[in-house]
């Protein structure tokens, strides 16, 4: 039985949520959760350095949770470790500090934030020397992706028609269409995040658990269950289910 939480963005009062919920439904089941969290641990929301510090401190303390690397993690570290904030995925004018990507959130969350007239060299220089070296070695070894019981967790998604193994680390982070719209099946089944959705959502071949909490909404985990996949809720259990049975059932 494997656990797993979608895109976090900085919100630990719904990441401490989305583990209670868990806890409730591992000890309704008599076993101890392990935990796979998509990735995209930081920007947008008001307290990544809470996030990071749950993280840390459960793993710490012995929790057998998994965190993937997702693309605003990538950004994040881009920036600590000298980057300018530019990628070329993002949009022409867009930098990893944009509203729209949510950068200086997370420095916000450190304490940092521009001053008048600073020069950005130098707000860049005080920003990286004010987020701690434990939070920095923790994302660099956050993998891209975890195998188990039939299943590829991965951030954003995978090439189709290319081995695990054979993947680019920029697909896996940052890959939408040629992957949401391949109908075929994968070597497993993939559980991904990165785009967000309604409520988790199972494709036949891939099972998006984004739910948008970098935008508002709600973190839903879910379980996998030998080989059926429930939403978590206050009320217990909701099969997870295409979007076909969301239509008919709306």
């Amino acid at each position: 039985m494997i656990y797993a939480i979608g895109d976090i963005h900085g919100h630990l009062d719904q990441l401490s949520a989305a583990h209670a919920l868990i806890e409730k439904d591992a000890q309704s089941q008599g076993v101890t959760p392990q935990v796979v969290h998509i990735g995209d641990v930081v920007d947008r929301g008001p307290d990544v350095k809470g996030v990071i510090n749950f993280l840390v401190g459960g793993i710490s303390a012995g929790q057998d949770w998994i965190v993937l690397r997702g693309n605003h993690d990538k950004l994040f570290l881009d920036f600590v470790n000298g980057g300018d904030g530019k990628n070329e995925r993002l949009r022409a004018g867009i930098t990893w500090q944009s509203a729209a990507m949510g950068g200086s959130e997370t420095l916000k969350s450190y304490g940092i934030k521009r001053r008048a007239l600073e020069r950005a060299r130098s707000f860049a220089m005080r920003a990286r020397a004010a987020i701690p070296v434990e939070h920095i070695e923790f994302l660099e070894k956050c993998p891209l992706t975890y195998r188990a019981d039939g299943m590829i967790f991965v951030h954003a998604g995978i090439r189709p028609g290319f081995p695990l193994d054979a993947q680019d680390e920029e697909d896996l982070l940052w890959i939408r269409d040629d992957f949401l719209w391949h109908m075929g099946a994968h070597e497993a089944m993939i559980v991904h995040g990165h785009t967000p959705v309604d409520e988790p959502t199972h494709y036949g071949n891939r099972i998006n658990i984004d739910t948008g909490a970098g935008w508002g909404n709600s973190l839903v985990p879910v379980v996998f269950d030998g080989a059926e996949c429930f939403a978590l809720t206050d009320a217990g259990r909701s099969p997870v289910r295409s979007p076909d049975q969301y239509h008919l059932n709306s």
